[in-house]
């Protein structure tokens, strides 16, 4: 008996030194990269924040959100993916671009989250799987253990029916918007006290 091959897709680096490349991904139960259009507003958002930061990839999936960041001329990105084959794929797919200033480490994104970074990051991506109740912990454990520099910015991507997150008093919502069945939200840390002063861009696309 033939043992039938997972279906791959492909995810397409919008911007950047590597713009318009189309990198292989597995056809993975939970994996769900953030659509082209998603994206692409994502990243007008942070046009002028990318370039030399350090990124946070809490749950890469494909890796859409990092290696767009990565061809826009982030300085480094740590990459962490639960599922064998995707955390593999994302390794290919980084020597294939001949990056080599990102780290992919295969594990349980809550495990990896529980203990303190050696340092900080300034852009962070949560994405995680939907329906499973993570985005609330995650965000909750980045803030405990310190993982974000001051004014570092927080991309939040869930299934719309969450309608509100809970997020430490420290981050303000600078944006938020629905596109179909997805709400994402891009907050700003301060480490000092956050006025109670968000100013955000509600949209509802269809």
């Amino acid at each position: 008996m033939v043992k039938k091959r997972p279906s791959s897709g492909q995810v397409r680096i919008i911007s950047g030194q590597w713009r318009s490349r189309k990198l292989p991904i597995h056809d993975l139960e939970g994996l769900r990269p953030t659509t082209d259009r998603v994206r692409e507003t994502l990243f007008n958002w942070i046009a002028n924040d990318v370039r030399g930061a350090r990124v946070l990839d809490c749950f890469a999936g494909s890796g859409a959100l990092s290696l767009e960041s990565l061809s826009r001329y982030a300085s480094y990105a740590k990459i962490f993916e639960l599922q064998a084959q995707a955390a593999k794929q994302l390794v290919a797919n980084l020597a294939t671009l001949k990056c080599e200033n990102a780290d992919v480490i295969k594990g349980d994104s809550l495990a990896l989250l529980a203990s303190k970074p050696s340092e900080g990051f300034d852009l962070v991506f949560i994405d995680p799987p939907f329906r499973k109740s993570l985005a609330e912990k995650s965000i909750s454990l980045i803030d405990q253990h310190q993982w974000l520099k001051d004014d570092a910015l927080i991309y939040v991507e869930t299934e719309s029916e969450i309608a509100m997150l809970t997020v430490p008093a420290s981050w303000s919502l600078l944006k938020e918007k629905k596109a179909g069945q997805v709400i994402y939200r891009l907050y700003q840390y301060s480490a000092e006290p956050v006025l109670d002063e968000t100013t955000s861009d509600t949209e509802e696309t269809n």
